[in-house]
């Protein structure tokens, strides 16, 4: 009993440090497009916030980044490291806006920066070679799994983990945008408690016909980001 509490504490606290919102990989500096949205006046209240960021994890993130998690979390268990690199290959023509691309490499590479440190798995190390010689890019999702896995903890869970950062940082950064009241943001947090474990649900398996579905208007905003006249974020 004792050994597999501990087992589970370890995997929990490993799990939290990933998610960390104090790890140094600049996530905080991306909107990812929400910056558009609100300067549009489209987003501009707690219900359109809300709607927002439902939006894209159900209609945007379960088939983009959550998908290439979740084949790039069953390509590390595989061992399979030429298939990693295909994945961040295919990841990489998803993403239309600049921003968005440059932005997720980078944090994938800050993250595997951090995490290599204290995971000796040789295709973590492979990989990092690999974006060394610019074979990769090294996308945020995809590191994301490597790292996870290597840790050892479930798919399920680094798929919720994922979509819980990728959804508290859209808040966070609408609840500064509109602006919002602290308690706005979380209500919104709290509703997205049902659609979180759905978007889990959608993604343990990606339908390989749906990877990479457009999501246009925010592929439109966040090339719009570019040109805006005053930009509080990088994407």
């Amino acid at each position: 009993m004792a050994s597999t509490l501990d087992r589970s504490l370890a995997d929990l606290g490993a799990l939290l440090h990933l998610v960390d919102p104090t790890l140094p990989i600049g996530g905080f500096n991306h909107s990812n497009g929400l910056e558009t949205f609100v300067q549009q006046r489209i987003v501009v209240s707690k219900a359109t916030l809300e709607e927002y960021v439902q939006t894209q994890l159900l209609q945007n993130w379960v088939y983009n980044d959550g998908a290439y998690l979740s084949l790039a979390f069953d390509t590390m268990e595989n061992h399979n490291f030429n298939r990693l690199c295909e994945l961040d290959w295919e990841l990489s023509a998803t993403k239309i806006a600049r921003e968005s691309r440059e932005g997720s490499f980078k944090l994938g590479v800050r993250l595997l920066k951090i995490f290599i440190r204290y995971e000796n798995h040789p295709i973590l190390m492979a990989y990092q070679q690999a974006i060394t010689e610019k074979l990769v890019q090294g996308y945020f999702p995809i590191v994301f799994a490597m790292i996870a896995q290597a840790m050892g903890l479930t798919k399920a869970d680094t798929l919720y983990a994922f979509y819980y950062n990728a959804a508290v940082g859209a808040i966070t950064n609408g609840v500064k945008l509109i602006p919002l009241s602290q308690m706005d943001g979380q209500d919104i947090l709290f509703s997205l408690r049902q659609p979180l474990q759905q978007a889990v649900e959608l993604s343990l398996n990606p339908d390989p016909d749906w990877l990479g579905a457009a999501t246009l208007a925010n592929d439109i905003r966040a090339m719009q980001h570019e040109q805006l006249y005053t930009r509080l974020y990088m994407s």
